[in-house]
C-alpha cells in the first residue's frame, strides 16, 4: 500500500485553518504560561464572543463539588483549594464548547456530506455546537433531522438484527463521565459483547499493563500531596506546558523548595525550562519566572528504557561500595526477581546503553546521581514512553528503578503516569475494558442481574480491522473524533464506511460524521459546562483524575439547544430500544444519577459509600493496594522485570518519527496553525529534524520534503511537500503533528506488548520533495 496524503479519497489535506500569512519559525525562549498564556486566553474569549460566559466559567472550573471539571486534561485539582486552578488550554477547551455558533438542520440542508468532506477539520468544528439529532439520507447525500425516538429505534433495530452481538463495537472517548461510562459498558455487556475499545488503547494501555504486571494495579500510586513533598521528580516523555499545563504549578513549587527536577524527552519543551504561573499575581506583575527543571536529558526516540537501565546499573555499581545506595530491607521484604534483574544490569554494557539511549554515559550518571541522592523520588511519564513497541517493558523498567531504593508505599515516592484527557482513567475504572477480569464481571453480574460475556472483546486496532473485514457492522462512538484520532487514516476511513451503521455522540461537527457507514446517526449531547436537567433536578456527574481522585462535576450554563440530551440519557435511550426485554431500569436511572451511583457502589471495587464520599471536599481517592505495599501479583510481591534492551537505533538512512500535538491544539481539535512554545506560526505541515540530519540530506530551513513510512508488512505510506524545520532533537529522530501524520502509522504497526499503535515510533525516510 502506498498512501499519499494528497490524493486519497476523502482524506482532507488540511486540518487547521488556512493561514493568512507565510510560515514563520523562531525558537521560543520565554517562560511557559505567564503573559503569553494570558494574551492567548484573551484572544480566544474575544474570538468566541465569550467575554461574559468565559470569565464566569473560569471562576467555576475545577471548583470542588460546585463547579464543573475541566474537559481538558486529567491533572488533579489543587489540594489547597486554589480558586484559579485553571490553565490556558483548559480555557480554550471550555470556550470552544461554549461558543455561540450553532449547527442545526438549516446548516445540513445547505451542505451535502460530499461538500463538507472537502472542508478543513478546523472549519468543520468552527461551525459551532450541534443542536438536533440527524440521520444520513443517502439519496440526497445530506443529514436530515430525526426525532430522538426514531433515532433510538434505528440504532436499537439495527443492533437487534445483528447475527452476533460481537458485530457491534462501542468506542469511548475520555470525555465521558463515570455514570455514563458505567451505563455504556452495562449496555454493551447486556447485549452480549466486550467490544469496548477506548482512547486508552491508543495512549496509556502500555502503562496499565506494565503496572498491573509489576505491582498488581493498573494505575499510579502517588497523589498531588506526594508531588508536594518529593525530593526528586523525573518527568519522561511529557510536553506538560501543552498537555497538562497545571503541572507547571507543581513544578514551580517543587523548584522553589529545592527539589530536583529532571526532564527526559527528545525535545526540550517549554515546561522543561521556566514558567510564570498566571495566578501568581506578584510574579505576573514583576515578570518573575521560576525554573521548572534542574536537568534536561534528550534520549533518542525510543531510548528511554536504555537510559533507565543505565540509571539502575549506576545505582547497583554504587551499592558495591555504599550499601545505602539500595534499600535492601524493602527489596528483601517486598520484591521478587531482584537477583535476576541485578545480573541483567551487570551484563548490559555501557556501550550498549549509550548506543540505544543516544545519551552519553556521563549524562546518565548525572541522572543516576540525582536519583541516588534523593530520599524520595517520583517518576512521571506520558505518551512519549508508552506509544512504542516496547512501551510495557519501559514502564516496567521505571518500576524497577523505583524499587531499587524503596520508592513505593511512602509519601513523596512512586510511579505517576500523566493521563492526557479528563476521565480517561475513570472510563477504565468504571468498566470500559475489552479484557475485563472475572472478578469485575462477577460483581457486575451480581449488582445488575445480568450474565455478562466472558470472552475478551476488541480494542481499537482490533475494531478497525474487524470493520474493514466486515465482521463489525455497527460502530458507536461516544465522544471524540475517531476517524482522525485512529492510525492509518485511509484504512480507518474504509473501515468506517464498511459499517452498516455508525452512531456518533458529539457536541460539534467533525470528520467522523462525514466518514460514516451506510446508515449514520449524529446524536448531539450536553457538554461538561452545561446544566443537566432530569426529573429529579439538575444532575451532577463524577470524574476520576490521573491520580485516582473521584469528584463531582456540575454544569453551570444553559444548554446550547433544548433538543440536547445528556450522555447517560442517550445511552439509556439506545439501550431500551436495543434491549426491549431488559430488566435494567434505564429510565429510572436517568431520573436521578444518585441511583446509578448506588448501583456502581455495588459493582465497583473502591466505590463503597459512593454518593456520600463523592460529595466530600475534593471527593475521595480510590484505594491503591500497591500504595499500602499490598501487591496483587502472582508472587504477592512487587516484581522486577528482566526484559532485554530493544534495538531502537534507526537503520542507515532512516529516522524514528514521533507524532505529537501542537500547543494550540487539544487532541484532534485544532485552534490555530500556531505552536507558540515551539516558535511556529502559520504552519502544521512540517517535520522537526536534527540540523545534521537535514544537512546530510541537503536540506535547509523550510525546504519541502517527502516523508515515507515503511510498515512491518513492508507497505509504505507517504506525506508530500511538508516543510523541514531544524530543531533541537537527537540525531536519527524527527517529530511532527498528529492527526495529519497518523496516515504514516500503518494499521499493522502496533505494539505486540500493548496492542497500541506506534504513534511515537514510526520508521520513515525523509528526502527533498520531488
Amino acid at each position: 500500500m502506498n498512501a499519499s496524503h494528497d490524493d486519497q479519497d476523502g482524506l482532507e489535506p488540511r486540518v487547521g485553518p488556512v493561514p493568512k500569512d507565510d510560515p514563520d519559525f523562531h525558537p521560543y525562549h520565554h517562560p511557559a504560561a505567564g503573559w503569553g498564556a494570558a494574551k492567548s486566553v484573551t484572544r480566544v474569549l474575544v474570538r468566541e464572543r465569550a467575554l461574559v460566559d468565559g470569565p464566569r466559567a473560569i471562576m467555576r472550573m475545577n471548583h470542588e463539588n460546585v463547579g464543573f471539571d475541566c474537559p481538558g486534561c486529567a491533572w488533579p485539582d489543587d489540594t489547597k483549594g486554589l480558586h484559579l486552578d485553571i490553565c490556558e488550554n483548559g480555557i480554550k477547551h471550555v470556550t470552544w464548547e461554549m461558543t455561540g455558533k450553532r449547527v442545526g438542520p438549516e446548516f445540513f440542508a445547505a451542505h451535502s456530506v460530499t461538500e463538507l468532506s472537502g472542508w478543513s477539520d478546523f472549519d468543520l468544528e468552527d461551525q459551532g455546537r450541534l443542536t438536533e439529532p440527524m440521520v444520513y439520507d443517502p439519496e440526497s447525500d445530506h443529514y436530515v433531522p430525526i426525532s430522538w425516538h426514531d433515532a433510538f429505534e434505528l440504532a436499537g433495530r439495527t443492533l437487534r438484527a445483528l447475527d452476533s452481538p460481537h458485530q457491534a463495537s462501542y468506542y469511548t472517548s475520555g470525555r465521558l463521565g463515570n455514570e455514563a461510562t458505567f451505563l455504556y459498558q452495562l449496555m454493551a455487556r447486556e447485549l452480549g459483547t466486550n467490544n469496548l475499545p477506548d482512547c486508552s488503547n491508543m495512549c496509556h494501555e502500555a502503562s496499565g499493563r506494565a503496572l498491573q504486571a509489576s505491582l498488581g494495579t493498573g494505575k499510579g500510586t502517588v497523589d498531588l500531596k506526594d508531588w508536594e513533598t518529593t525530593d526528586a521528580l523525573f518527568i519522561m516523555g511529557v510536553n506538560a506546558a501543552s498537555n497538562a499545563p497545571r503541572m507547571l504549578t507543581a513544578l514551580a513549587e517543587a523548584h522553589r523548595r529545592g527539589a530536583q527536577i529532571v526532564h527526559i524527552n527528545p525535545l526540550v519543551e517549554a515546561a522543561a525550562t521556566r514558567t510564570i504561573v498566571p495566578h501568581d499575581f506578584l510574579d505576573m506583575a514583576t515578570f518573575h519566572s521560576t525554573r521548572t527543571s534542574t536537568l534536561n536529558i534528550q534520549p533518542r526516540i525510543g531510548g528511554d528504557m536504555a537510559l533507565l537501565r543505565g540509571m539502575a546499573k549506576a545505582v547497583l555499581d554504587q551499592a558495591k561500595t555504599d550499601p545505602k545506595a539500595l534499600d535492601r530491607s524493602f527489596i528483601d521484604r517486598h520484591t521478587a526477581n531482584f537477583e535476576e534483574y541485578k545480573a541483567l544490569c551487570e551484563a548490559t554494557s555501557w556501550e550498549e546503553i549509550e548506543r540505544q539511549s543516544g545519551v552519553e554515559r556521563d549524562d546518565i550518571l548525572k541522572v543516576a546521581r540525582v536519583y541516588r541522592d534523593a530520599d524520595r523520588s517520583i517518576v512521571s511519564w506520558c505518551l512519549g514512553v508508552s506509544q512504542h513497541e516496547h512501551g510495557v517493558d519501559t514502564v516496567r523498567e521505571i518500576v524497577n528503578v523505583l524499587l531499587l531504593r524503596g520508592n513505593l508505599g511512602r509519601e513523596g515516592a512512586g510511579p505517576s503516569p500523566v493521563r492526557g484527557h479528563s476521565n480517561v482513567q475513570g472510563n477504565r475504572t468504571c468498566g470500559i475494558d475489552h479484557r475485563p477480569s472475572d472478578e469485575f464481571l462477577d460483581r457486575l453480574a451480581a449488582a445488575c442481574k445480568i450474565d455478562p460475556p466472558r470472552e475478551h472483546g476488541l480494542d481499537t486496532v482490533g475494531t478497525i480491522e474487524a470493520m474493514h473485514r466486515g465482521d463489525v457492522k455497527v460502530f458507536v462512538g461516544m465522544g471524540g473524533n475517531f476517524a482522525l484520532a485512529a492510525p492509518d487514516t485511509p484504512y480507518t476511513y474504509e473501515a468506517l464506511r464498511s459499517c452498516e451503521l455508525t452512531v456518533q455522540v458529539s457536541t460539534k461537527l467533525n470528520r467522523s460524521h462525514l466518514v460514516h457507514g451506510r446508515q449514520a446517526l449524529i446524536l448531539p449531547c450536553l457538554g461538561r459546562t452545561e446544566k443537566d436537567h432530569q426529573r429529579q433536578g439538575v444532575q451532577s456527574t463524577s470524574v476520576e483524575d490521573s491520580m485516582s481522585m473521584v469528584h463531582l462535576s456540575v454544569g453551570m450554563k444553559r444548554p446550547a439547544s433544548r433538543h440536547l440530551l445528556s450522555e447517560p440519557a442517550i445511552i439509556a435511550g439506545i439501550a431500551r430500544a436495543a434491549l426491549p426485554e431488559s430488566r435494567t431500569p434505564w429510565e429510572w436511572y436517568i431520573e436521578d444519577y444518585d441511583r446509578i451511583r448506588d448501583t456502581m457502589e455495588e459493582a465497583l471495587d473502591g466505590f463503597e459509600d459512593f454518593n456520600r464520599r463523592v460529595r466530600l471536599p475534593l471527593g475521595f481517592r480510590i484505594k491503591q493496594p500497591a500504595r499500602e505495599l499490598v501487591f496483587l501479583t502472582p508472587s504477592g510481591r512487587a516484581e522486577f522485570s528482566t526484559a532485554p534492551l530493544p534495538d531502537v537505533v534507526p537503520a542507515p538512512g532512516t529516522l524514528a518519527l514521533g507524532t505529537m500535538r501542537s500547543h494550540d491544539q487539544w487532541n484532534t481539535t485544532i485552534y490555530s496553525d500556531n505552536d507558540r512554545y515551539r516558535g511556529i506560526k502559520n504552519l502544521r505541515t512540517l517535520v522537526f529534524m536534527n540540523k545534521d540530519d537535514m544537512r546530510e540530506r541537503g536540506l535547509s530551513e523550510f525546504d519541502p520534503v517527502d516523508i515515507v513510512s515503511t510498515a512491518k508488512d513492508g507497505s509504505t505510506r507517504s506525506l508530500n511537500g511538508y516543510l523541514a524545520i531544524p530543531y533541537d532533537i537527537p540525531r536519527g529522530s524527527a517529530a511532527g503533528y498528529m492527526p495529519e501524520m497518523n496516515v504514516l502509522c500503518a494499521i499493522c504497526d502496533y505494539s505486540t506488548q500493548s496492542d497500541q499503535p506506534l504513534m511515537k515510533h514510526v520508521k520513515v525516510t525523509i528526502t527533498a520533495a520531488t
